[in-house]
């Protein structure tokens, strides 16, 4: 990771660790680098948090005074402007989301010409940039000045693509959506409804400061009990940019992204279309997936956590399917990066080939307890090389043995330690997570509020 640019782009607060000027100097990076030749097209996106706007006229003012022409797509999601980017001949794409983070986090996404994550050599220049190790780039004038372009018609390309997705009618399917007071909210709903099903919408208002607030993939109670009570068949949340997707079946149990792997990925197996007879997960995946991949004659490979990691294995490999465990899931055939709509309406073509309803699908995977908690630091290199901390992940890893394991990483995006552990039973998993954050507290290691 490099001093600005984490794992999914350059994040933070807005106006404090990601500001408007860095928004402007990635602007004037972008419209310099890519129209050395010419002037570039790069087109921009945006969710829905108060700071958008103010990072969209930003990055608008930095790309013109360079010369690019910035086309706005206005509040559409990740996936849309990865799409976007590769189908219309842009040089690149920016997409202003902190993904599923508070309201006050913002971010800015690089997408490159090809719908993938920026390559880091091109992130390390801009952060160059930024710090002032490269000089001061040349202002356009006259006629070299460029533009920006309304280009909600871009947008609305990418529904008309995801609704072709589908092959078969949702008739009669009752379909949750919990959309964050985010991007899926100006999309999601005119997909389910297009495609036949009736839609229930729940969190498609956003104001500004709402989003992902007690809504979304990341509070997925919300969805579990409107699906109870409204007796749906099936629900999907999505997270504030609308790349991940978590679903919830008509009994109420969480679908995560291992559960989706599972289903997507025998179901493209029994009908001759998984590659390799692969799916590529994460670290982070549980081991009932692992299991039930062994049981289905599936085989599976595994990648450290970020779905750019997750892409690139697949890309090398030539595998088609992939995805991480928080709901980030990529079909390759049909995007180059997760896509929470096109992941919901994938589950939904298997529901409606098979005829069988989402709990079915699911049964044959046994999941694993598993705890996660996140621990604010003030150093993660600290943490992570601290030898009462190693200690104590040892002495979990060997009273685990075979049934269980414990995962320590840093957060690419915040200055938190995840810890997690998954066992034989809940107790457990509580048991060994909290003596190795106990440990990280004696140490001082912690940032506590």
């Amino acid at each position: 990771m490099g001093k600005y640019f984490g794992t999914d782009g350059f994040r933070g607060e807005a106006n404090k660790k990601l500001t408007v000027e860095h928004a402007f100097k990635v602007g004037r990076f972008l419209g310099w680098y890519y129209g050395q030749d010419y002037k570039a097209r790069i087109v921009i996106g945006k969710d829905t948090r108060r700071s958008s706007y103010m990072f969209e006229y930003a990055l608008a003012a930095g790309l013109t005074a360079s010369g690019a022409d910035a086309f706005l797509l206005h509040v559409t999601t990740t996936p849309s402007v990865s799409f976007v980017v590769r189908t219309e001949d842009f040089d690149c794409g920016i997409m202003i989301s902190a993904s599923h983070n508070p309201y006050y986090d913002n971010g800015i996404k690089i997408i490159s010409g090809s719908g993938k994550k920026i390559e880091a050599e091109v992130e390390e220049k801009i952060e160059a940039y930024i710090d002032g190790e490269m000089g001061e780039l040349p202002l356009a004038t006259g006629e070299k000045i460029g533009r920006t372009v309304d280009y909600v018609a871009g947008r609305n390309r990418y529904i008309g693509h995801l609704i072709s997705m589908a092959t078969r009618s949702f008739k009669n399917k009752k379909v949750g959506l919990d959309c964050s007071n985010g991007s899926a909210s100006a999309i999601a709903k005119s997909v389910f409804d297009a495609l036949g099903a009736k839609t229930y919408v729940i969190h498609n208002e956003p104001d500004g400061t709402n989003i992902n607030r007690g809504c979304g993939s990341t509070h997925i109670e919300v969805l579990q009990q409107f699906v109870l009570d409204k007796g749906l068949d099936v629900g999907f949340a999505f997270d504030g940019d609308a790349d991940r997707c978590i679903a919830v079946d008509e009994t109420g149990r969480i679908i995560d992204g291992d559960l989706i792997l599972y289903i997507c990925g025998k179901y493209m197996k029994e009908e001759g279309k998984l590659t390799n007879n692969t799916v590529v997960t994460t670290i982070m995946s549980n081991l009932g997936l692992y299991k039930a991949f062994d049981r289905a004659g599936i085989a599976y490979e595994k990648t450290t956590v970020g779905d750019k990691y997750v892409y690139a294995n697949m890309c090398e490999n030539g595998h088609c399917l992939g995805g991480e465990q928080s709901g980030h899931i990529i079909f390759s055939k049909y995007a180059t990066t997760g896509d929470g709509i096109l992941t919901a309406l994938m589950v939904m073509g298997v529901m409606m080939d098979r005829k069988v309803s989402l709990s079915s699908l699911a049964s044959e995977v046994k999941i694993y307890p598993q705890l996660l908690k996140n621990v604010r630091v003030a150093d993660k290199q600290a943490v992570k090389d601290n030898a009462a901390v190693q200690e104590a992940v040892a002495s979990v890893t060997g009273a685990l043995g075979e049934n269980g394991r414990i995962l320590v990483r840093e957060s690419g995006t915040e200055p938190v330690i995840r810890v997690m552990v998954e066992a034989e039973s809940d107790e457990l998993c509580e048991q060994h997570v909290d003596a190795v954050i106990a440990v990280m507290k004696a140490q001082g290691l912690t940032d506590e509020e």
